[in-house]
């Protein structure tokens, strides 16, 4: 009897060797998000509101804020673990000595909007026009900054030639358009699909368009995405795989996905009041969602380009872009749910 003992858990042994070779190491985490209503981070909501990440045995909370440097200070100051956020602060951090890197995409272009107030700036002509204006981003700092300081600098004005005003992606960034408290405002969907269809932004640069954020940033510009300091990865890698899993069915199934399905999906709170707004805002942004959650080669340099043309003291940092993402998890991913 006792032989026989042995010989069951002998075979045990592989299975539970098996088991801890899938679990992930952390299974409670923190996942810090800039504006998670945005359709920018429609995935992470997706993933969550479909138990994907239950379902790679991850106990997930998501903690939202105003913009996405409010959500990286949060890893950097050690109160989440990973940053639902923007490609280019993995670069901007580097050049700060901070080791973070992104290990799955969400969207292949920005999706941000720069538009101006057709009330307080009824003669708007071109981008020179904003010099002395007052611009509303979700955060200053955030990639809705960046994407201000880009334009401008292409029509010849520095960050400080305008006033940036955080005004967040919900109700606040719509109010503080219609109240006319901002002439010009950088943001995402719903937020630009509200503003436009009660005729109260005008459209001056529109990145949810691919080919146009392609001609904007001059290549492919990886925008939301996960990522988490290199020291986490390196310590949980099995928790980052699970993640990413998650991640790559939610960009499947947005890509397979119909209007009605993404309403009935996420929080009502989302909408903003207007299931039909809602809808149009995403089918203006779905082309520019990852498909494969898949960081495109040239995009790590894209985003140095945009962020050297706003901030002169980067030129002089030695940057090394394979640091600053890894598709190791996304291949894996695919291949374990080609279809999502």
């Amino acid at each position: 009897m006792q032989r026989r003992t042995f010989a069951l858990a002998a075979l045990a042994l592989p299975a539970l060797a098996h088991g801890q070779a899938t679990t992930p190491e952390k299974p409670q985490l923190s996942i810090a998000v800039g504006g998670k209503n945005l359709l920018y981070y429609l995935p992470l909501t997706i993933a969550e509101s479909l138990g994907y990440f239950k379902a790679e045995g991850l106990d997930v909370t998501v903690v939202d804020f105003a913009g996405g440097s409010r959500a990286l200070q949060a890893v950097i100051g050690g109160s989440a673990d990973v940053v639902s956020g923007a490609f280019e602060h993995t670069i901007n951090m580097q050049a700060k000595g901070q080791k973070l890197r992104a290990f799955v995409l969400q969207g292949r272009a920005p999706q941000i909007v720069l538009g101006v107030n057709p009330k307080t700036m009824p003669g708007f002509k071109t981008v020179a026009d904003l010099k002395g204006k007052k611009i509303g981003v979700t955060a200053p700092g955030s990639s809705t900054n960046v994407m201000v300081n880009f334009v401008l600098a292409k029509a010849g004005l520095k960050p400080g030639d305008v006033s940036i005003i955080g005004v967040g992606a919900a109700n606040g960034a719509v109010a503080a358009m219609r109240s006319g408290q901002i002439d010009a405002l950088s943001n995402l969907d719903p937020v630009i699909t509200l503003l436009q269809r009660s005729g109260d932004l005008k459209i001056v640069s529109d990145t949810r368009v691919v080919a146009e954020a392609d001609r904007v940033f001059g290549g492919p510009m990886p925008a939301g995405c996960l990522y988490a300091p290199q020291a986490f990865i390196d310590k949980h890698p099995r928790t980052v795989q699970a993640l990413t899993n998650a991640i790559v069915r939610a960009d499947k199934w947005i890509q397979s996905a119909g209007p009605s399905e993404i309403v009935k999906a996420v929080p009502e709170s989302y909408l903003l009041g207007d299931r039909a707004v809602y809808i149009d805002a995403f089918l203006a942004s779905k082309g520019a969602l990852s498909p494969d959650g898949m960081v495109p080669d040239a995009g790590a340099t894209t985003a140095l380009r945009a962020l050297l043309s706003v901030d002169e003291s980067l030129k002089s940092v030695a940057f090394d872009l394979g640091a600053v993402y890894t598709n190791d998890f996304a291949k894996k991913a695919n291949a374990k749910y080609p279809k999502g």
